[in-house]
């Protein structure tokens, strides 16, 4: 029979988030809605099934003892109780069914693959020091210009996500692809760019993903529907910056509600040169390989609260003209909701040559006197979340990179800070109305300190 088939496509047709990498918060009431949807229709289709049975068994006694007999007394007990008769119920039922079959997607190979994302309109404002070509810049200008403001939908996400049969041992098959169209310049002039993609195998206790995703020791960022295009706070203590990457997860559990996630796999970096100002060197090589893990400790209070907290590790090496140049960062990053409705997270890093991992401040490393030195870097962020009300959220942050300035040339920037909020309003389950103010204060070595405003009203249909 056709009927729980086109249910079960149906389910796995109809959550976000961009981890993570990337199901966001956002998209929880989706996701939630969803499973009341697959699980209603699971329940639809039984109750079919049922009342097919029960017609059989009506039209079956109707013959034995005669027709007339059964639908004389069948009638008066379908008036007097309100109700709708057995085929009415059933027709009622099947049109039902097939209105929620009409959005099926299947793949060539027959697995369930769903289409989701968020339709995401932005109208920003900027104020002079935006440098003049950013929407939303993530350092303020060095001289002021023109205020600039606009609206698009650049930072539209579309996403496939599909899920397989089981594999060797027992695996859960699953994976996505996000993409979106950043890389256009104006409303005429959009592009579809892929932001991550990956494919992994769960099992009871451990998984492995191979894909293109955010850094292993890095999955959490602040929350922002007017910065999408990069995760938010780039430049301003979230390395973000999505690299391709195969990772081990194992799970180990240590109480009911308490345990650990270890996360170890190898990346592939995104190399830059010097920075401004340093002497040229020889050509860097674009892409190394590097090591990088997170090792997250839980625990559950209950059902609501939790605090987790997790300390994570970078290690590659640059090559430009003959000379290596180490990247090593240490991380440590957290999640604490000691109520319902407040929550507290953010992250915390420590290194050097750290502008590869997607820092728009591209001061990893400079050349002098024919030597190439790696400048070291430290920074974070923190956010600070009230769920005042069920449609309401607010969400204050900070965030700043410090570079170390006696190893950079008059002109460079010495330290990159932004702190801001937004409020996110439900207008229904699936559509969010976000207003977003924030302010970049950008310390230039030997030239002070340059500041930009951002405003942004962003309306968002997630599906």
């Amino acid at each position: 029979m056709m009927l729980p088939s086109k249910l079960s496509m149906l389910a796995l047709l109809t959550w976000p988030l961009l981890a993570g990498a990337q199901t966001s918060p956002e998209l929880a009431p989706v996701l939630e809605r969803l499973d009341r949807l697959e699980r209603a229709n699971s329940k639809l289709s039984e109750e079919v099934q049922a009342l097919r049975a029960e017609l059989a068994a009506v039209r079956g006694n109707q013959g034995a003892s005669g027709g007339a007999a059964v639908e004389a007394k069948a009638a008066p007990e379908a008036a007097v109780a309100g109700q709708p008769t057995v085929a009415e119920r059933l027709d009622i039922a099947e049109q039902r069914i097939e209105e929620q079959a009409q959005t099926k997607v299947e793949s060539s190979q027959k697995f369930p693959v769903r289409f989701t994302g968020i339709a995401l309109f932005n109208a920003f404002a900027n104020s002079r020091q935006s440098g003049g070509t950013a929407d939303y810049p993530t350092v303020a200008a060095a001289q002021p210009g023109a205020a600039r403001s606009g609206a698009g939908v650049r930072q539209t996400i579309l996403g496939l996500e599909f899920r397989g049969p089981n594999t060797l041992w027992g695996g859960d098959v699953h994976g996505s692809v996000y993409m979106d169209f950043f890389d256009g310049s104006t409303t005429l002039d959009q592009f579809m760019r892929l932001r991550t993609a990956s494919l992994e195998i769960d099992w009871k206790d451990r998984s492995v993903l191979a894909g293109i995703e955010k850094p292993i020791f890095n999955p959490r960022e602040p929350n922002s529907l007017a910065q999408m295009g990069v995760s938010p706070l780039t430049s301003t203590g979230n390395l973000w910056l999505w690299v391709p990457q195969v990772r081990v997860e194992q799970d180990f559990s240590f109480a009911a509600a308490t345990g650990l996630r270890a996360r170890l796999g190898v990346v592939q970096t995104n190399e830059i040169g010097p920075y401004a100002g340093s002497e040229p060197g020889g050509s860097v090589e674009r892409a190394r390989p590097g090591l990088e893990g997170r090792f997250e400790f839980y625990h559950n209070f209950d059902d609501e609260r939790r605090l987790e907290f997790a300390p994570g590790f970078h290690v590659s090496t640059t090559h430009i003209g003959g000379m290596s140049i180490p990247s090593q960062v240490f991380s440590l990053d957290w999640f604490f909701n000691p109520w319902q409705r407040v929550e507290f997270s953010g992250a915390f890093f420590t290194g050097q040559n750290v502008a590869l991992l997607g820092s728009a401040v591209k001061q990893g490393f400079g050349i002098e006197n024919g030597l190439a030195e790696a400048v070291h870097s430290r920074g974070g962020w923190g956010q600070f979340t009230i769920h005042a009300a069920k449609r309401l959220d607010f969400h204050l942050f900070t965030g700043q990179q410090d570079d170390d300035n006696g190893e950079l040339v008059p002109g460079s920037i010495g330290k990159n800070l932004l702190w801001g909020g937004n409020l996110y309003y439900h207008l229904a389950p699936n559509v969010v109305l976000g207003l977003e103010t924030t302010q970049v204060r950008t310390v230039r070595i030997a030239q002070g300190t340059r500041l930009n405003n951002h405003y942004d009203l962003a309306l968002g249909y997630f599906f």
